[in-house]
């Protein structure tokens, strides 16, 4: 397949965290890695992941970690957590009512083998088996994407964003949406004060700004178009900027010096008013914001919610805990 479901695309994948906590690992039978309230997570089950994800590895031209090495352990406690997380969120699933049928499972699975193989069930089972993949485990990961949507839906439901709210938004961030003034203008860039002299004179006797611009400025960015281009204001270094803005249309400067070089500046027009944009301008994307930083701000509390109900009822089988999140004496902590 082109992509692994290892991680398959939950609504909530870029808000978890890995659950802590460890019970005994004298409590965890030999052929598992974790127990999760009761509920045990095989070896096998993590086995076929981790075959999975060298095979992801492998489409990428990536090198899998050796066997022993910190990576390797990394990416082997990585998967851990994924698995018991998502047996925490099936459990929380059923307590929300978020329940996924068989159908929907299969519509899913349905929906891939459309999506990457067209169709044809010949090409869908030889890219499972190329990515390590048994039918089975593909239908758990589209009931576990399932679930984390349907979690999603369920906790972020109710959010809602009023139009006062995006009003007082707008009003608090008022310069946001504020337009500063802005001019057309051309200009030359040179190195030398001599330079920009030689070409000032010219311009002075008749000379074409736009060929000289093309044959002589420096500036990559405006010299082919004749050495045009909009400004506004504020945005350009500071003598370049009040000679643009100060400048009556169509007067020819003096040599003006900046960091850059030696700048002959034109302006084509007069100089156009700032503004500030309408709130009904930009109340749907402010409350789009404002609805989707309230929907993170759910998700987080909820996840919160449930590693903190976890903590004591996850118990890990020896070399397969997460890393340790205890503070050391020189005060540093380890990455959990």
């Amino acid at each position: 397949m082109k992509r692994s479901l290892m991680l398959a695309a939950a609504a909530l994948a870029a808000l978890i965290a890995v659950a802590a906590g460890c019970g005994g690992a004298d409590e965890v039978p030999t052929d598992a890695v974790a127990v999760v309230d009761g509920t045990t997570i095989s070896k096998t089950s993590l086995d076929e992941l981790l075959s999975r994800t060298k095979k992801t590895y492998a489409a990428q031209k990536r090198q899998f970690p050796k066997a022993g090495t910190s990576e390797y352990q990394s990416l082997q406690t990585q998967a851990v957590a994924f698995l018991v997380q998502r047996q925490e969120y099936a459990r929380e699933a059923d307590k929300l009512g978020v329940d996924v049928t068989d159908a929907q499972v299969q519509k899913k699975v349905d929906d891939i083998r459309k999506q990457y193989f067209g169709g044809s069930e010949k090409k869908f089972e030889a890219g499972l088996k190329a990515q390590a993949y048994t039918l089975a485990a593909l239908r758990d990961d589209a009931r576990a994407q399932l679930v984390s949507e349907g979690i999603y839906k369920d906790i972020t439901g109710n959010v809602k964003v009023s139009d006062a709210e995006a009003q007082e938004y707008y009003d608090q961030n008022i310069d946001r949406y504020k337009v500063a003034e802005s001019r057309q203008v051309r200009h030359i860039l040179v190195k030398t004060k001599a330079e920009a002299e030689k070409l000032h004179q010219e311009l002075e006797n008749g000379a074409d700004f736009a060929t000289l611009a093309k044959q002589s400025s420096i500036d990559p960015g405006s010299k082919n178009q004749g050495g045009k281009l909009t400004i506004t204001k504020g945005q350009t270094v500071a003598p370049f900027d009040k000679a643009a803005f100060s400048l009556d249309t169509n007067q020819l400067s003096q040599p003006i010096k900046t960091q850059y070089g030696y700048h002959l500046i034109q302006p084509l027009s007069d100089v156009k008013k700032g503004s500030v944009t309408p709130f009904a301008q930009v109340k749907n994307q402010i409350r789009q914001t404002l609805l989707q930083q309230q929907k993170s701000s759910a998700v987080s509390a909820w996840v919160a919610k449930v590693e903190k109900e976890y903590k004591d009822k996850v118990m890990y089988a020896a070399g397969y805990e997460p890393p340790d999140t205890t503070s050391t004496d020189s005060g540093t902590t380890t990455g959990g």
